[in-house]
């Protein structure tokens, strides 16, 4: 928002036409929104042919904030809203009772690899193509040097792309444990606990935020694992199976966690198979499991974040261009991440050698000849190939190009839909 506001007041944008509020602020938390902006807009005498543009932090903590939005969009009020808030599950409960064809939402991931070394002032420039298998294809070709950014990455991965905690990290000294201890406290408190215990109760009316609590440490130990409904129900005291589907679509709701489901040339086969789950930001699962320094002497849980790291910049892309995210099992077969592009259709395996397997990529390309070329093997340290000049189809790219090509496809199209 404060970029936003900054780029109109460059554009020539008077002032005056140009409102900030902060709604979680305690002077304004009782008030009508309607009666602030009505206020606003007395004040200016402003009308259709002279506009405000009217930033509302923390928008959920006004009252009625949904209908009041409903309001100015149906009375033509004359204000161009924007408007964020941390509760993401009420934005987003709200959207389906009020919002459709009012007012549109843009999810904002946290910080990408890409932002996170411009944030700390080590930007690496990454040309993007037309699509994500033109970018990575032209990186493979080029191969530009990387050298230098496995310890940020690493860091980067222990903290999380939370800009509060990121900023703090900055001007920091602390060593990997110290951060990644501080990472898991703050985030128990503010993204785990606030979500679990105020958030999604007060948006979805639930009256067990406790079991929700169980439920999320539970898929936290299932990151990157098959989805199965029957057992975790079992787990947990065997609540219902329409239980869990709507608990656990109350956290994706939230954005804590993400489901991706099994690709096939069917829709309906898409829709009976079994999903896959993976945290928004890895830091957030490692908060919700309390796991302290576990990661840093794990390589095991250590390569299922890196995976979560991959499969979270993806998610990021495929929120922003609305390509289908899914992964692909088949007769003990799999692949970690299929990205449906309609022109270029992509593959990717995450893994942590070069020297990994590529007979699930394989057996994919067989079952769906339409992704050979733009089939991946990603890994920390390995050779960049090009999928599309590759014998078997399946190319190579090294994790840290892998994570600034994605950041890269991820901020153009962020761009596109934003109309900038």
């Amino acid at each position: 928002l404060y970029q936003t506001a900054s780029r109109l007041l460059k554009a020539g944008v008077p002032p005056h036409r140009v409102w900030w509020l902060r709604l979680d602020h305690p002077l304004l938390m009782n008030l009508e929104l309607g009666d602030l902006v009505r206020s606003i807009v007395k004040v200016g005498n402003h009308s259709a042919a002279d506009p405000i543009f009217l930033f509302l932090d923390e928008l959920t903590y006004a009252k009625n904030w949904d209908l009041w939005l409903k309001t100015f969009y149906d009375e033509t009020w004359p204000v161009t809203i924007a408007g964020s808030s941390s509760s993401t599950a009420a934005i987003r409960h709200a959207r389906t009772e009020s919002g459709v064809g009012r007012w549109e939402e843009q999810y904002l991931a946290p910080y990408l690899f890409g932002e996170y070394l411009e944030l700390f002032e080590s930007p690496v420039t990454v040309p993007t193509g037309a699509n994500l298998a033109a970018t990575l294809g032209a990186l493979a070709d080029n191969r530009p040097a990387t050298t230098g950014l496995a310890d940020m990455r690493r860091r980067f991965l222990l903290t999380g792309g939370f800009p509060e905690l990121l900023i703090a990290a900055k001007s920091s000294n602390e060593d990997d444990a110290s951060l990644l201890l501080d990472s898991q406290r703050i985030l128990r408190s503010d993204a785990v606990e606030r979500a679990i215990y105020k958030d999604i109760p007060q948006a979805f009316e639930i009256d067990n935020p406790l079991l929700m609590e169980r439920l999320l440490y539970t898929l936290a130990g299932q990151m990157g694992g098959i989805l199965s409904a029957r057992n975790i129900c079992q787990s947990l005291s065997n609540i219902s199976e329409t239980t869990f589907e709507r608990y656990l679509s109350y956290l994706e709701r939230a954005f804590l966690v993400f489901t991706l489901p099994n690709y096939s040339g069917s829709e309906g086969a898409r829709q009976r198979r079994g999903k896959k789950l993976y945290f928004v930001d890895g830091a957030v699962r490692n908060a919700a499991l309390q796991r302290g320094l576990a990661p840093l002497g794990d390589p095991t849980e250590m390569g299922a974040l890196v995976e979560n790291l991959a499969a979270s910049h993806l998610h990021a892309l495929s929120q922003h261009s609305q390509v289908r995210l899914y992964h692909w099992r088949s007769h003990g077969d799999e692949v970690d991440l299929v990205f449906d592009h309609p022109d270029q259709p992509m593959a990717f395996e995450i893994a942590s050698s070069p020297r990994h397997q590529r007979t699930g990529l394989h057996r994919f390309i067989e079952q769906h000849p339409k992704f050979r070329g733009g089939c991946y093997v990603v890994a920390p340290e390995i050779i960049a190939t090009n999928a599309s000049s590759a014998k078997d189809g399946v190319g190579t790219i090294p994790l840290d190009l892998f994570l600034l090509a994605v950041s890269a496809q991820a901020a153009v199209e962020l761009q596109l839909r934003l109309g900038a």
